[in-house]
């Protein structure tokens, strides 16, 4: 006479097969493709066809958050929980949510203050917190109207970039690119100027150093000065009043008497005012540096490297 299984055993069974069945379904590969035909559902209910770029980027964060989340919760990562500054699920592409955005990873080239590819940048992408690149969205969404569109050098920089910048401070004689980015300033006096710092808003993931590019000239808005420019004159307040918009050529502070035009000085307050009325603050010393307002991670400053989200 057979034995009749218990129903302890049963139901130890029965959540075993959910274990595995959740296992399996909580592959973000698995995850990623009905997130985004819930999504379109949603999208068709309301009338609207497709997804936009910015709603697919969040929905492949939610993918990739949830699976980790789900896998995580049975153990099969390890650990309960990976360190916060490790952590990229609330991050997105530009090139995803800012699909007008072009980019232009200045570190991950060897054009740059340093002149080598910088540690960290492992692909020529850029990456935001979802709030700010969702608030760039609406900058970008502005400028397009006006007749430009947004060109980034970099957005979110992890750690290992910082430190990289902090080594070739410290190494004097290395003046590879001083022609092109600090003519005028001495190496010695980099930390000391705070043109190099151990911390960056950048790491925190929701500042971006960006340009504006004419769809009219396909060229890029003459600035009066290029991207990384250690110098006051990349300070915003360089030869005018960034506050009024009102250019006064004062430019007795450079110390190669360097100057920008009115041109110029009305180009960098188009920019500036564009980030400022959708909620990012700028940087006293680089007219091409912003942060979100309300940032997400005040206090995060995150590893991960710089690569595409998969």
């Amino acid at each position: 006479m057979k034995n009749k299984k218990s129903p302890h055993r049963i139901l130890w069974i029965l959540l075993a097969v959910v274990v595995l069945v959740l296992f399996w379904a909580a592959s973000e590969h698995r995850l990623r493709p009905a997130y985004i035909g819930i999504a379109k559902l949603e999208n068709k209910i309301k009338g609207i066809d497709g997804i936009s770029a910015a709603s697919l980027a969040k929905v492949k964060g939610d993918a990739r958050r949830h699976s980790k989340m789900i896998r995580k919760g049975f153990g099969l990562f390890g650990k309960a929980k990976e360190a916060p500054e490790e952590n990229f699920d609330d991050f997105v592409e530009i090139a995803e949510a800012v699909p007008d955005a072009i980019l232009e990873i200045r570190y991950r080239t060897s054009y740059n203050f340093v002149g080598t590819p910088i540690d960290g940048y492992m692909q020529p992408t850029a990456l935001l917190t979802r709030e700010a690149a969702e608030a760039l969205r609406a900058v970008s969404d502005d400028m397009i109207a006006q007749g430009y569109r947004l060109k980034i050098y970099d957005a979110y920089r992890p750690q290992c970039a910082v430190d990289h910048f902090v080594r070739w401070a410290a190494d004097i004689p290395d003046t590879l690119m001083r022609r092109y980015f600090y003519p005028d300033v001495d190496k010695s006096v980099l930390f000391e100027q705070e043109y190099i710092m151990e911390k960056s808003g950048h790491t925190r993931g929701s500042t971006v150093d960006l340009t504006l590019f004419d769809m009219t000239t396909e060229k890029e808005v003459d600035m009066g000065g290029t991207f990384d420019w250690f110098g006051i004159e990349s300070h915003p307040d360089f030869c005018g009043d960034p506050l009024t918009s009102v250019y006064n050529g004062d430019n007795h502070k450079s110390p190669a008497n360097r100057s920008i035009t009115p041109e110029q000085f009305a180009n960098r307050q188009i920019l500036r005012e564009a980030m400022l009325r959708h909620g990012f603050k700028p940087l006293e010393s680089e007219w091409w540096h912003f942060t979100l307002a309300d940032e997400p991670f005040p206090d995060t400053y995150f590893t991960f490297p710089v690569r595409a989200l998969e």
